[in-house]
């Protein structure tokens, strides 16, 4: 899987949000309650294997969160835009479901995955569960306040999110089998694998929030927002995959290398034939295992070329485009402090 996971990583919002999100969460699943149900409810980490109920959530909210937070900032009431927010997640968790099937990923959040448990076919009929519950849900937006138009158009925000998501897998998939994925390729792909549910986070909270938005150059301007957040975190992870100091990862050092990730200093490096030996790069690369003493001279090249630093300096410039894009809405700089403060948290991390 290549989209960073962002799902543990901090930062400060009202508490009672996550209890809130939660809540909608909980309630849409159970109010569809079926035998899938409680391999939803697992997923989620509400039930453990044999469906007790367990008190531990998985993931932060984080997209959930930034919906409300872009709401908030444009004066919009987030009791209204929940509906939005709960969908963002369960498109997001549907995702992950399907992506840990062909991906072959046994665990998630050190727990088995759902397809581990209760075998692919199972696995697949939960994801599209999720996905069905995601959009039964943003249609509850009407009920709670919000306009039939509006109501219609976030249920066709969120369909091309997924659209982009299913591109964005795609494109990820197929690059495991080429040797001529290029940087721009791959940032093709991480700007709709990971970057375009980010981007409807904050477009959807924008306007859903907005009162006045009738050229839609808020909404755009928060979609930017999270496009560039998305980018720049991404990237800020291939970073910390091969470089990040495994005291604070929790990975060790060169993990993505080991795994052979075409991650954004990889295929740099790749593309520098005139500067390192590309042949014997290429050749250690494309063994089916790598070695420890493999891994390091990879990481060799990579430092060879200054791949660390030109990595860097795209995070740096994603994040600083990021914020401008906030600062272009001409919204009051206090009420954008708060997706500020996410927007260096997130792509500052060392983990």
């Amino acid at each position: 899987m290549t989209s960073a996971d962002i799902s543990n990583f901090p930062f400060e919002v009202p508490a009672f949000w996550q209890e809130e999100i939660t809540a909608e969460l909980q309630e849409a699943i159970n109010e569809h309650n079926t035998d899938v149900s409680s391999l939803l409810r697992y997923h989620m980490g509400w039930e453990d294997a044999s469906g007790q109920p367990k008190l531990e959530t998985t993931g932060k909210l984080l997209r959930p969160k930034l919906c409300l937070l872009a709401c908030q900032a444009t004066g919009g009431n987030i009791q209204q835009v929940l509906p939005a927010a709960a969908a963002l997640e369960f498109i997001h968790n549907f995702s992950l479901i399907h992506d840990d099937i062909e991906d072959n990923s046994q665990e998630r959040h050190h727990r088995a995955t759902v397809w581990k448990l209760w075998g692919k076919a199972q696995a697949i009929n939960a994801g599209d569960a999720m996905f069905s519950i995601a959009h039964i849900e943003v249609l509850k937006l009407q009920h709670a306040g919000i306009s039939a138009r509006k109501t219609l158009s976030a249920a066709g925000m969120l369909s091309k999110a997924c659209l982009n998501l299913c591109e964005g897998q795609h494109m990820d998939i197929s690059y495991e089998a080429r040797s001529d994925v290029t940087t721009q390729d791959y940032l093709n792909m991480i700007t709709k694998k990971t970057a375009a549910l980010l981007a409807t986070a904050t477009a959807l909270g924008a306007y859903l929030g907005a009162v006045e938005d009738k050229d839609g150059r808020i909404t755009d301007r928060f979609y930017r927002f999270g496009e560039y957040l998305g980018l720049a975190f991404q990237i800020r992870d291939d970073i910390l995959g091969i470089w990040g100091d495994e005291r604070q990862t929790g990975k060790p050092v060169g993990a993505d290398i080991k795994k052979k990730k075409k991650t954004l200093p990889v295929l740099y490096a790749l593309e520098k034939s005139s500067v390192i030996n590309s042949k014997e790069f290429k050749e250690i690369h494309s063994r089916k295992l790598l070695e420890g003493s493999e891994v390091t001279k990879i990481i060799g090249m990579l430092d060879k070329v200054n791949a660390r630093k030109y990595t860097q300096e795209k995070v740096e410039y994603y994040s600083h485009q990021a914020l401008a894009q906030l600062e272009a809405t001409g919204i009051q700089a206090a009420k954008l402090a708060p997706l500020e403060e996410i927007t260096h948290s997130l792509v500052g991390r060392d983990y």
